[in-house]
């Protein structure tokens, strides 16, 4: 083993160093056979990677140089300054259209021969809109700048060369190559390579709360080889550069080397890194070198904003403005024609005309009707809403208010509510066809529970524990109140600055001493760590079993004790233990240290002599996790000379690493008839070594280390080098740590490489899902029969019983284990470090080194674990699919246990008939999808017809979805042939024809595929749910994305649109608020276009009897008034308080939802309709006042007055018959708006004499007020033009009622039988 380590750490030196074959090392020869190949890695290109030069004395002219590439500290988020607002803002509002179409109208009306108002009253519109919207802007981009201040102007601790201490210095002057000092609780003010830390193993926790939302610690390491240091390192002695990638916005992976004086390299990874944004947590003190400072860390890389979508009806609006354009043409068109033809027919220029000297036009016919084409243009502007824009704006904004401020969608328990990320998309919420929801953590409540194990072949039911759980409240009282206040305290503990939004801030720099209180653990409430995960009844039989492990078993040979049942049941709780990334801590010590083995049995040495000796041979300074160091300046190599002289002592693991073993009891002692009872974590009333804090990064490994806690098998510490677990008749036992291959969802597992105390042996153990871990079992035989039989047959067995539990709906996982001799575990080694030190393909060299090392495996057993599905799942699901969605279901897990969720949830009812579709080739999953769609063919021949050999889905499946009681079960590799073109659409047409998919085995990326296939072929509206990392990649893809803010942290709800905190509230948010959002905003659409196109009307019909002059009968001011300030608030009070039925109507109904759905309140025709009406309305309300002063002497004023009158009484009415609910908001704007333009006119007619030259508005208003004509015109024409739109809503409602107008005069119906209960109750006797 010597040579071994000799040899690997000879290699290890040699291939991270690129100039180190010339500085005179000695060794073995490069060229020997053994060192052929691994030195031909190409030399990387250093324009892609980034040098960082320490700020220090010993590299000022360097720094100096180098420096000025680099990018400060200072962030900004704010879009403008004092001086380019203005200007900045101008420019991106034009991109609009509609402000270029009103800019282009404003400048058209300075050209002369087109003037149709005064020049400065043209650009009111405009310049209204632009305000508004610069107001908005600017108090959002203030509120930003405010943020960016307060955060530039933070303190952290950095080193100054010149005075050689530490000094206080702005966040904002922070730049990459400082190096920086952090206590606990201050917050990393940039992303920096941690060189230092006051823990003993040379760890950082740290907090990422603020950027994933996860509470629970992670750990960050010490660049390897600076871990053990005997005082806090001083800056000056740091002589090493660091290499690293270029500033990318991947927070999951960072690659990089640290270089020293001797062109000495060691890897970085993202475990060395402290990312901006983070707190430090139960470390005392750390320092790093910053590697990327401001714009380009990781974090302000990932701040790209607010999401923006389109929604759907925001498309359909676009396009009929457009049609609303072709009628302005039209209208103007004819107006220009007219004009010509006038202009033709009369030789006598009319008055209002341009002539020469000698009396005579200057213009042609055509060249009058030309420009009158122009003139019209102004004067119909405003049937273009450019105000709909900004209404549309308000209405959304007073949804989403009314959304955000719903108390039934506040989860108490979690204290959280629902947040809208997205504000332009709400009135998609009411037309979702497809919800693609994840399964764990969505669906169930992501509280792993430890019900069944088998081992060895063995099952273990433990229905003691069953019972308990059957039994348990976890809601009662007391727990409510302790976890109440517990999270309080925690949520007001983590609230600090955030970068990517307004969130509360606190001040840092609160440092801690150097002792950690009890109260550090018990006061944090831990992820994973309620009473019902916690607390495991252990299976008698088992416990009884588990008595019977001791020392003696590891002494058998070889072969006998890999058949020995003892020693399947001892390795799969040492598993369960420690193939984890578990922190441990305890209320007197969070932060954990080394436990130092006893030095019985080491040769008598001075501690400091030892502990440099034990450093040099430790395995684990070969590994991807640092190694102890006492020397402040960083050294890494030794050659194996070196080496030999420091190996005299020979002290190897065997010696290093010991057990400590108890008193074992007799075999045949008595047991005890019932399970002990196991203390559970952090209790207050066990003993100090049973209160243990354990924080796990998810619910799976917080549920298996309880339960292996629960048969004695304790985890009681983690440090860099080593686990320690208390396993009960073998004692203390510590595992040297040599390695930690993370999960990922490419592998779908995680394995640990450590040091086996007894049996002196590197081992492998390994846990993950069964459809990869049972191929990675030994297949080669050993020669020994009967192991190899009771091998296959362990496996039969297991996987007869994960087949069981995934029938029960339980999440599995296969635990395996794998022993490796020295040589082998060397050989692997060797390749494992040149991954660890690439930059450029860093993962991908790790993933294969994974791959090399995980095969061959011994299954030691299987493990089922409950997932409780969350309150009102299922009957969310059957409200949602009356309301005409397709829900779908893509998990990870495998196929029975999705399949039993989906049952238990009322995804899939029992009457549904199954299709599965799984298959090993493209050619198979072809020939079982046609099988599918023949024999829907054939058991639904009505509803399912479809053709398998149409290339592409027929419209026919696109648009009205048959609900047949069918569902389909695929899994992730049949998924991926089924995505391939070849297959796509038949695929397509399965998908068409079933109500509810089940997807399992899926990776992230299949599916946001099949998210984006059903947007693009079944033109679906979609809807994607998802409260982990996974999913991330589907809700972003979707329509609509919702985040649950879950126990998996807050990266689903930092990527969504809306996040709710269970998903139960989807009912109301869709069925009610999804309903209530589109309809509200439909309709004041086609209001909008209604009152605009009325009007524009009324000015056009008046052109007929002036000669088509452009000339309007009413003032220029109440024209641009009108819509402007006059009708439009009305509208927008109407689209965010309207409400055609109630909530709890639409709750019991879910079927009204179908109407929102199919966007039935906003189609083709009701536009087209409100076009006809408008149009209508204005020939009924001009005609009427035109006849009625027909032959008088009025001025043209007079008549507008009328006219103008009439117009704004039928618009305001019109609305009221359209509204579905009036409140004393309605009437009281309503009100407002008639006291508002009666106001104005009289104002403008008592002061403005000269305001509309050549004609005189002044006093007509009041004269038009004191004529009884005057209201007999505008009644009349009010109710003449309102009379078929309220006779065509008679007889809609009696005679074709809507499902929401049935549903309207049901609930109208009960609300009156109660009324009448209540008088009757009071009108009867005592």
């Amino acid at each position: 083993m010597a040579q071994t380590l000799r040899w690997a750490r000879w290699h290890w030196h040699r291939l991270v160093s690129t100039k180190g074959r010339g500085n005179g090392s000695t060794g073995r020869d490069p060229s020997s056979a053994e060192c052929k190949g691994l030195h031909q890695q190409p030399p990387k290109a250093a324009s892609k990677h980034r040098i960082v030069i320490p700020c220090l004395g010993h590299f000022k002219e360097e720094y100096e140089k180098a420096s000025k590439q680099y990018k400060n500290n200072h962030i900004r988020t704010n879009k403008y300054t004092l001086w380019s607002f203005i200007p900045r803002n101008l420019f991106e509002q034009f991109h609009r259209v509609a402000n270029l179409y009103f800019l282009f109208i404003a400048v058209l009306n300075w050209i002369p021969v087109v003037e149709a108002f005064q020049k400065e009253i043209t650009m009111l519109p405009l310049l209204v809109v632009l305000t508004i919207i610069a107001v908005k802007d600017g108090l959002e981009d203030y509120a930003k700048y405010k943020l960016d201040k307060k955060i530039n102007h933070l303190l952290t601790h950095v080193y100054c060369r010149d005075g050689r201490a530490y000094i206080d210095k702005l966040w904002k002057d922070v730049t990459v190559g400082d190096v920086i000092r952090l206590s606990c609780n201050e917050e990393i003010p940039a992303d920096m390579v941690l060189i230092y830390s006051t823990d003993a193993d040379g760890i950082c926790y740290i907090e990422t709360s603020s950027l994933d939302g996860e509470t629970n610690l992670k750990q960050r390491h010490v660049v390897r080889g600076c871990e053990r240091q005997e005082s806090e390192i001083d800056p000056e002695q740091f002589s090493c550069k660091i290499e690293c990638e270029s500033p990318n916005n991947d927070l999951s992976s960072f690659r990089g080397f640290v270089e020293n004086s001797n062109q000495e390299r060691v890897g970085l990874s993202k475990e060395n890194l402290l990312l901006r944004g983070c707190t430090i947590r139960n470390t005392e003190a750390v320092v790093g070198i910053v590697v990327y400072a401001g714009h380009e860390t990781k974090v302000m890389l990932n701040n790209t904003g607010p999401c923006h979508k389109r929604s759907k009806l925001e498309k359909k609006v676009n396009g009929h403005i457009l049609w609303c354009v072709v009628l302005l043409i039209v209208m103007c068109s004819v107006a220009a024609v007219g004009h010509g033809i006038w202009l033709n027919r009369y030789s006598q220029p009319p008055l209002y005309s341009i002539t020469n000297s000698n009396g005579k036009q200057d213009t042609t016919p055509v060249l009058g009707a030309f420009y009158l084409f122009w003139r019209m243009i102004i004067l119909l502007q405003v049937l273009i809403p450019v105000s709909l824009y900004v209404s549309i704006e308000f209405v959304k904004l007073g949804q989403i208010y009314l959304i955000q401020n719903d108390i039934d969608l506040y989860h108490e328990k979690t204290d959280t509510t629902i947040q809208c990320r997205a504000l332009n998309i709400a009135e998609d919420l009411g037309q979702i066809e497809y919800l693609f929801s994840d399964k764990t953590g969505t669906l169930t409540e992501n509280k792993m529970v430890f019900r069944r194990c088998t081992i060895a072949g063995h099952e273990y039911g433990h229905e003691e524990n069953a019972k308990r759980l059957e039994l348990y409240q976890e809601d009662s009282e007391e727990e409510d109140m302790a976890f109440s206040t517990r999270t309080t305290r925690r949520v007001s503990r983590v609230k600090v600055s955030r970068i990517h939004g307004s969130m509360s801030s606190k001040p840092l720099h609160q440092a801690c001493g150097s002792s950690f209180t009890r109260e550090s653990c018990l006061m944090r409430q831990l992820a994973f760590s309620s009473p019902i995960e916690t607390d495991v009844v252990p299976d008698i039989q088992l416990m009884q079993k588990c008595s019977r492990i001791s020392h003696h078993v590891y002494e058998r040979p070889e072969m006998e004790y890999m058949n020995s049942e003892t020693m399947y049941i001892s390795e799969f709780f040492i598993a369960l233990a420690i193939c984890n990334t578990v922190v441990v801590s305890t209320p007197t010590e969070p932060s954990q240290k080394r436990f130092w083995p006893s030095l019985a049995r080491l040769p008598v040495s001075p501690l400091g002599d030892f502990r440099r000796i034990f450093n040099k041979l430790s395995v684990r300074k070969l590994s991807s996790t640092p190694p102890p160091c006492t020397s402040v300046k960083v050294s890494w190599a030794d050659t194996p000379r070196d080496s030999a002289q420091k190996m005299e002592a020979q002290v190897l693991s065997s010696s290093a690493y010991t057990y400590i073993p108890v008193e074992t009891p007799s075999p045949n002692a008595p047991m005890q008839s019932e399970a002990p009872e196991v203390p559970s974590a952090c209790s207050s009333q066990s003993s100090l070594e049973y209160q243990l804090c354990y924080e796990a990064e998810s619910p799976d490994e917080a549920a298996l280390v309880h339960a292996a806690r629960a048969y004695t098998c304790t985890l009681q510490s983690r440090s860099p080098d080593q686990v320690t677990i208390d396993l009960g008749h073998l004692g203390t036992l510590t595992f040297q740590l040599l390695h930690i291959l993370p999960f990922d969802s490419v592998r779908k597992r995680m394995s640990v490489v450590v040091r086996h105390p007894i049996l002196q042996k590197v081992m492998v153990y390994t846990k993950g899902a069964d459809s990869v871990v049972m191929d990675l079992l030994q297949k080669e035989p050993t020669g020994i029969k009967k192991v190899d039989e009771e091998k296959e047959k362990i496996k039969e067995k297991t996987q007869k019983y994960l087949d069981e539990y995934a029938r029960q709906g339980l999440r599995t996982l296969c635990i395996a284990s794998k022993v490796m001799s020295d040589s082998e575990y060397g050989a692997w080694l060797k390749e494992h470090f040149i991954a660890e030190s690439d930059i450029d393909s860093r993962e991908e060299l790790l993933l294969q080194s994974s791959l090399r090392l995980e095969n061959d495996l011994t299954l030691l057993g299987a493990t089922g674990v409950e997932d409780r599905l969350q309150e009102g799942v299922p009957e969310t699901i059957t409200s949602l699919r009356k309301a005409g969605i397709s829900i779908w279901m893509l998990t990870g897990d495998k196929q029975e246990t999705a399949v039993n969720i989906a049952h238990a949830c009322k995804l899939l009812e029992p009457a549904d008939k199954l299709f599965t579709l799984k298959s090993v080739s493209q050619e198979a999953c072809e020939q079982l999808m046609d099988s599918i769609l023949e024999e829907v063919r054939i058991s639904f021949p009505a509803k399912g017809r479809c053709s398998t050999n149409s290339v592409k889905v027929s419209s026919s499946l696109v648009a009205p979805r048959p609900q047949l009681s069918t569902g389909l079960i695929i899994d992730g590799p049949t998924l991926a042939f089924a995505l391939h073109e070849t297959a796509q659409s038949k695929f397509l047409q399965i998908l068409a024809q079933v109500r509810a998919v089940i997807c399992c085995r899926a990776t992230p990326l299949q599916k946001s595929q099949l998210v984006k296939l059903v947007r693009k072929e079944l033109h679906g509206m979609t809807m994607a749910i998802g409260d982990g990392a996974n999913d991330v990649s589907m809700i972003q893809v979707a329509d609509v994305g919702i985040g649950i803010s879950g126990q998996e942290g807050l990266q689903a709800v930092m990527a969504s649109d809306f996040a709710v905190p269970q998903f139960q509230h989807l009912n109301k948010l869709l069925l009610v608020h999804g309903h209530w959002c589109y309809t509200r905003l439909a309709n004041m659409i086609l209001y909008f276009f209604y009152k605009n196109l009325a009007y524009v009307a009324v000015l056009f019909w008046y052109q007929f009897f002036n000669g088509f002059s452009g000339i309007p009968m009413t003032d220029q001011w109440r024209l641009i008034l009108f819509n402007l300030l006059f009708t439009s608030v009305p509208p927008i009070i109407y689209g965010v308080l309207d409400k055609d039925i109630s909530a709890d109507t639409l709750l019991q109904m879910p079927e009204l939802y179908k109407t929102t759905q199919k966007s039935e309140p906003y189609v083709s025709s009701a536009f087209f309709f409100n076009l006809v009406d408008a149009i209508y309305q204005s020939l009924a309300c001009f005609f009427i006042c035109f006849m009625s002063y027909a032959g008088s002497d009025i001025g043209i004023f007079s008549l507008g007055e009328a006219v103008d009158t009439s117009i704004f009484f039928i618009i305001l009415l019109h609305l009221l018959i359209e509204s579905k609910s009036l409140t004393w908001i309605h009437m009281a704007v309503m009100v407002g708006s008639g006291v508002l333009y009666f106001s104005f006119g009289m104002i403008i007619g008592a002061s403005c004499i000269f305001c509309n030259p050549p004609a005189n508005p002044y006093w007509i208003m009041q004269r038009q007020l004191s004529d009884p004509t005057f209201y007999l015109v505008c009644i009349l024409s009010t109710v003449v033009a309102l009379f078929p739109r309220f006779i065509f809503r008679v007889i809609e409602n009696t005679v074709f009622p809507t499902p929401v107008m049935t549903a309207r005069e049901m609930e109208g119906r009960v609300i009156q039988t109660w009324i009448c209960n209540q008088k009757s109750r009071r009108i009867a006797p005592v």
